[in-house]
């Protein structure tokens, strides 16, 4: 494998270590409001799984309190420690050429890199903003074969989210592993699926 492109909320770190911290005007504002209030606890679990952006037009949510929100994440950024997986180390034992492609907004996202202190584990790292950019992952991915010369058989794709960059993987035939570290995504059709990095590490080293 040539080169390996992990995606990083839920996938390098678990996000609900940081929701209450990172989320907790837009919970106020969701309690506040009876529309969502009753709803609260699905949409808190899809903000910790899911662009906020989505999650926004999921959940019907107002234009006002979707600006609010927009304003509020886009200029927001995490302070003190964020610990990934405990597994974390085992992606340092693959062979291949490291990427890291995230979407979020971009302050944001890159103060979540700063604070794990895990930006020079690879090649590039690419924030796509979708306040900023139309660009997706599959773009992405796309752009990174292109400039390197890769082929789709000498690219792996890891992530967390099969509606993200397990689906333009497939749609792009490179092959991807889903890491399902709480079977959440059962009916979910990844090339491989893993429980976490140590399973990962064993898939492609040829160990037992």
């Amino acid at each position: 494998m040539k080169a390996i492109l992990y995606d990083l909320d839920n996938t390098i770190y678990p996000v609900p270590s940081i929701g209450d911290r990172l989320f907790a005007p837009i919970y106020e504002w969701l309690r506040a409001s009876s529309p969502y209030a009753e709803r609260i606890e699905i949409i808190k679990h899809d903000l910790l799984r899911k662009p906020f952006q989505v999650v926004a037009q999921l959940h019907g949510f107002s234009p006002e309190l979707t600006e609010k929100g927009i304003d509020y994440l886009s200029n927001c950024s995490i302070d003190g420690p964020i610990e990934p997986f405990d597994d974390y180390p085992e992606i340092r034992k693959l062979t291949g050429e490291r990427f890291l492609i995230t979407t979020g907004f971009l302050k944001l996202q890159q103060s979540k890199i700063t604070c794990m202190g895990i930006g020079t584990d690879f090649k590039e790292v690419h924030i796509i903003d979708p306040m900023t950019t139309r660009k997706t992952k599959k773009d992405i991915f796309r752009s990174i074969a292109d400039r390197y010369g890769y082929t789709a058989r000498e690219m792996l794709v890891v992530g967390d989210d099969p509606d993200s960059e397990i689906r333009a993987a497939g749609e792009l035939g490179i092959d991807s592993v889903l890491v399902d570290r709480y079977l959440q995504h059962p009916d979910a059709s990844p090339t491989y699926r893993v429980s976490g990095f140590v399973e990962l590490t064993k898939l492609f080293s040829g160990l037992p």
